[in-house]
């Protein structure tokens, strides 16, 4: 998909792509140049549930022990 930025700065990006409806929130997400735009989630702890799991226990209680 291709879009043009106007003399406003502004893309129009379909809504389709996102399922995003008038009044929908996203967010930006901007990582070595690469804009990424995200459903603005309405239980952040539910989005972020499991990210930790890829650290051993023992890392864990190592940089816990640290503190």
């Amino acid at each position: 998909m291709e879009v043009k930025v106007s003399s406003k700065n502004q893309i129009v990006i379909p809504r389709e792509a996102l399922r995003a409806k008038p009044g929908s929130q996203l967010l930006v997400v901007v990582r070595n140049g690469s804009v990424t735009l995200l459903p603005k989630s309405k239980d952040y702890a539910k989005a972020i549930r499991g990210l930790a799991k890829p650290f051993p226990r023992e890392y864990l209680k190592k940089e816990r022990g640290s503190w």
